[in-house]
């Protein structure tokens, strides 16, 4: 894949928290870290997200909460290396463009 050019994904910028999740599968924490994320268990407008290194975040469904913005914003520091986040995955991450209409 370092031959062909990474295309652009386009994900839509205010989106439910969890519609974010299922797609992109990262969560920063408090720390800067990206966790990838094992498991995401939904009750309501809570949800309890298990990651790969078995850190455990009880998150709300808000689209200004502080992890939505990180993600949206692409505020961190590294990736965990507990979580072992593949570098094909941060680069897919890194090209997404989060943007209000779909601009092509």
């Amino acid at each position: 894949m370092t031959e062909k050019k990474m295309l652009k994904r386009y994900v839509r910028k205010q989106q439910s928290l969890f519609a974010l999740l299922d797609k992109i599968k990262l969560w920063p924490s408090r720390s800067g870290r990206l966790h990838g994320i094992f498991s995401i268990e939904k009750n309501g407008d809570l949800a309890i997200i298990t990651t790969h290194c078995q850190e455990r975040f009880v998150v709300r469904d808000s689209r200004n909460s502080r992890g939505a913005r990180w993600l949206r914003n692409r505020w961190h520091t590294q990736a965990c290396p507990a979580c072992a986040v593949p570098a094909w995955k941060l680069e897919k991450y890194l090209a997404t463009v989060f943007s209000t209409t779909r601009e092509r």
